[in-house]
């Protein structure tokens, strides 16, 4: 590529904060061995493991920062891995993301060279090879096979979907998360839909590299799905102000109820067809009570979150 003697100066330190991980560790950690851009630094955060993720991580030469897991926090701890790594570009990866092909690393940071208004470029999600129907569809909708790059001008085509973005396989130059403060701290998730639109006020774009690919998804039941959108719902009334500046999300979720009725009719699904809408509608009530979190008791917010142990620091619920 035209462009790789700009690449390999830079330097690049993938960070993964993990916990119990063992199980994807190893391809993982191989993966990033095979890539046609070697990373310089591998950092690993992990939260006290039990199993061999720490064991695993060192065997691969990754160096290994260990935290309490009352420690974790989705935003405060990849700031503090983002500051400490030696990286002028850092990606950021879970411990469950799998790389497809050995350019994947390469094709994701690509951006960040090409044009310095690029802050942050984010990779395709595939889906596993046991996900269901419904994580088949979830994935192939929300990362298309088109590449695409969106600023703040763009609010009036894509919406809340503008800063839409995963840490699962994402590609930031540090010196612009140092210029808006990196991700913010105490978030119940979401730290980088937040930083990215903190990168987008700031004039930067964002980038969706569809040919930077991952397998990467969950097979939620219709209890986590709830339980995931209850969570959704309390993030965006919590940071309300970001989101007034995008749109309503409604008819990005009505446009997703559509698009998957249409994905199991395509596959003559029909039996699926009635628990889509069942699910489909237990998100819709699990993101409106997240919305109105305030008004519900404390013990119901609590059974009603999937990061259950993020509220035992809250004291405004």
């Amino acid at each position: 590529m035209n462009n790789k003697k700009s690449l390999v100066e830079k330097t690049v330190s993938v960070i993964i904060p993990t916990c119990n991980g063992e199980v994807w560790l190893d391809d993982l950690l191989s993966g990033l061995k095979r890539q046609s851009l070697a990373p310089n630094e591998i950092l690993v955060v992990d939260s006290s493991s039990v199993d061999r993720s720490v064991a695993i991580a060192r065997g691969h030469g990754a160096r290994v920062i260990t935290i309490s897991s009352q420690e974790f926090d989705h935003g405060g701890t990849r700031s503090m891995a983002g500051k400490i790594a030696i990286g002028d570009i850092l990606v950021y990866m879970t411990q469950d993301a799998l790389l497809a092909d050995d350019r994947a690393l390469e094709n994701l940071i690509g951006p960040l060279f090409t044009d310095k208004k690029v802050a942050v470029s984010y990779g395709r999600q595939l889906p596993h090879s046991n996900a269901t129907l419904f994580a088949q569809h979830l994935r192939l909708k929300n990362y298309p096979p088109v590449s695409s790059r969106r600023g703040l001008a763009d609010k009036e085509k894509y919406g809340i979907r503008t800063f839409f973005t995963s840490n699962s396989f994402a590609a930031y130059r540090k010196s612009a998360l140092q210029e808006v403060g990196f991700f913010k701290d105490g978030l119940l998730f979401g730290e980088d839909t937040h930083v990215v639109t903190q990168l987008l006020q700031a004039g930067y774009l964002v980038e969706y590299r569809a040919e930077a690919q991952v397998f990467h998804s969950h097979n939620y039941s219709l209890v986590e799905e709830v339980r995931r959108y209850f969570d959704i719902g309390v993030f965006h009334s919590r940071e309300v102000d970001f989101f007034q500046a995008f749109g309503s999300p409604s008819g990005e979720g009505l446009a997703f109820v559509r698009s998957e009725l249409h994905f199991l009719f395509e596959r003559q699904e029909y039996l699926l067809l009635p628990f889509s809408i069942l699910r489909n509608l237990g998100k819709f009530i699990g993101y409106h009570l997240g919305r109105r979190y305030k008004l519900l008791p404390c013990n119901m917010v609590i059974f009603l979150s999937m990061n259950r142990r993020w509220w035992t620091t809250r004291i405004d619920i």
